[in-house]
């Protein structure tokens, strides 16, 4: 079992009711798709936003990023990198800001 620190955006940290990063208990080489599973596990008021909830593909105006790289587009069965899973760095959940 690991525990993979996640970032959420302002907005779903107050929906999520906590102040910073949020630690999720993961399986072995884990993948993006098994953080966003305990991660709606943990704070189901958090389902329907990051992912849709039927197709659970992720919404339009989300993005994951992780060591630098963003991950957004990538197969969600793709394993977290290193820094992810030791710790040095968080898996980030960001919230896209457009606007004219």
């Amino acid at each position: 079992m690991r525990s993979v620190r996640v970032a959420l955006p302002a907005h779903l940290r107050t929906l999520a009711r906590v102040g910073g990063e949020v630690h999720v208990d993961l399986v072995e080489a884990p993948t993006i798709k098994d953080v966003l599973d305990a991660l709606e596990g943990h704070y189901p008021m958090l389902r329907g936003t990051i992912r849709d909830q039927r197709t659970k593909e992720r919404r339009a105006f989300i993005r994951y990023f992780a060591d630098g790289t963003d991950l957004s587009h990538d197969p969600t069965n793709t394993p977290l990198p290193d820094s992810v899973l030791d710790g040095s760095e968080a898996f980030l959940v960001i919230g896209a800001i457009s606007g004219g």
